[in-house]
């Protein structure tokens, strides 16, 4: 496959494939259920570890 072949290739297909994926994943978090599991995923810096001890932090 030439050069010029292979960048026909990336300039038309190429772009159309990441976009197709660029929509899949927006997409994914509008999805039913998505929503519930997008907040939690936010929330998990926030909760508590249960099993971090006094060491754990200095």
């Amino acid at each position: 496959m030439s050069y010029d072949a292979l960048r026909h290739f990336a300039d038309s297909w190429g772009l159309v494939g990441m976009g197709l994926l660029y929509l899949l994943l927006v997409g994914w978090h509008f999805r039913p259920g998505g929503k519930a599991r997008s907040r939690d995923a936010m929330m998990t810096i926030f909760h508590e570890d249960s099993h971090s001890t006094e060491a754990d932090h200095g």
